[in-house]
């Protein structure tokens, strides 16, 4: 039986591994073998992967691609992209050829408010907390100065802080609730130290509030943290050009957009077609996320709720034909930071953002939102037209060939084979064993 282990975070990197390999693996110097093979070479690099985060072992690798021909409000881009899945860089680069010849891609920040919230628990006079809340809102701004200083200068800081009465669905509920402007920072240890601050003056304050009773001076905090929510923190991209200029696919282009706008409508009433609809948007966001040391995890949680804000959950795209003009837009919350954090110590993401001309955090989110729209035009597109297996399958020909043992020359030889074939995993087996029977 496996035995629980004592000090594991104070091991040496070689000790864990090696108690790792001894514990779960049947050949632990295998195991040994390709947690070092990922090392990097250079030890000061590996060192500042190694502090990222807690107990590392080793790097995990993703691809880092990268998808030209992206024109931005009249500015050209090539787009970094980590991720593993196929098909996804191809049909980014594929839909920015495609709307750089019929004008690009448009793209606005319609706001960058983020919120906070300090969560507590008040018994008592529903009007004395609000009175008291007025009272010590001053202090609430005075007392968070030393950590707001920086941020004021450079035009961010404390937008603004409301008292929210939440005790019609929570007994006792009440909370800060606290909006922000964190500029080119995602904001997050920013907006919690505030929120801390601000909870600590809120506790502190209300034992000396002389209008409260006894109990209504004890005030109890819950928790003070940020939310990943931002609807407040918006951007919106699009494209456009008359309907006679989708003519690229072998259908009428007229009943190609007839198609694309009914598909996008889909997944506007239909759940089971948004969730996979969104999806595909948020492969291209999540790649450019990641690649700009972003977190993607925190995007993706704010993005699908504002999916379902309306109480379904529906497309983040909409399209439209009007006048003989073919329209497609984004519109999603993006909280994304281009200093602080890994941006400032990930060589990776640092050539990244150079790579986009370094830049702010409004014209990220342009960028990462045309991202998302291009990969849904992508996907549309091929589903309306040939069919989404057709170009995907063909983009794994390469995995399935590799999980072959394929030599250079077979690869070869499939990547032609399947030219003008659709390339489904029993068919390239099928033909692969017959190649080698051959042989």
């Amino acid at each position: 039986m496996k035995q629980p282990v004592e000090g594991f975070s104070k091991l040496t990197k070689n000790q864990k591994i090696e108690w790792l390999a001894q514990a779960y693996f049947s050949d632990p110097g295998k195991a040994v073998s390709i947690f070092k093979t990922y090392w990097n070479d250079d030890e000061k690099l590996q060192k500042l992967h190694d502090e990222f985060i807690e107990n590392t072992i080793t790097n995990y690798y993703l691809p880092l691609g990268v998808a030209p021909n992206f024109l931005i409000n009249e500015q050209l881009y090539t787009i970094p992209m980590a991720i593993e899945e196929s098909s996804v860089v191809a049909a980014a680069g594929k839909a920015a050829k495609f709307w750089l010849k019929r004008g690009g891609f448009h793209a606005e920040v319609v706001n960058t408010e983020k919120i906070g919230q300090v969560h507590f628990i008040y018994k008592g006079d529903k009007e004395r907390l609000r009175q008291y809340f007025e009272h010590i809102k001053p202090a609430l701004f005075s007392e968070t100065e030393t950590i707001t200083e920086n941020m004021k200068k450079r035009g961010g800081g404390i937008i603004a802080i409301e008292l929210r009465d939440k005790t019609a669905a929570l007994e006792d509920y009440y909370q800060l609730h606290c909006t922000f402007n964190t500029l080119d920072a995602m904001g997050a240890n920013f907006i919690n130290s505030c929120l801390e601050q601000f909870a600590r003056t809120l506790q502190q304050g209300a034992q000396e509030y002389e209008a409260f009773e006894t109990e209504e001076k004890k005030i109890r905090i819950v928790m003070s943290i940020l939310s990943n929510y931002v609807p407040d923190c918006l951007v919106r991209a699009s494209v456009s050009c008359k309907v006679e200029e989708l003519n690229e696919d072998q259908m009428p282009p007229e009943e190609f957009a007839d198609k694309f706008v009914r598909a996008v409508d889909i997944a506007r009433i239909e759940p089971y077609r948004a969730v996979t609809h969104n999806k595909g948007i948020m492969n291209g966001i999540d790649a450019v996320v990641l690649a700009t040391g972003n977190d993607f995890r925190a995007v993706e949680a704010g993005v699908h709720a504002y999916a379902a804000r309306n109480g379904r959950y529906s497309s983040l795209t909409s399209a439209s034909i009007e006048n003989g003009i073919f329209r497609f837009e984004i519109e999603i919350p993006l909280a994304l930071g281009t200093v602080g954090g890994l941006t400032s110590l990930h060589p990776l993401v640092q050539l990244s953002l150079e790579m986009l001309g370094n830049p702010s955090a409004p014209e990220l989110m342009q960028i990462v939102a045309v991202a998302g729209l291009a990969q849904n035009f992508g996907a549309i597109r091929s589903l309306v037209t040939t069919g989404i297996q057709k170009g995907h399958m063909k983009m794994h020909l390469l995995n399935i060939l590799n999980q072959l043992q394929a030599t250079d020359e077979e690869k070869a030889f499939f990547v032609t084979y399947f030219k003008d074939k659709t390339a489904t995993h029993r068919s390239v087996i099928e033909v692969f064993h017959k190649l080698r029977e051959n042989a």
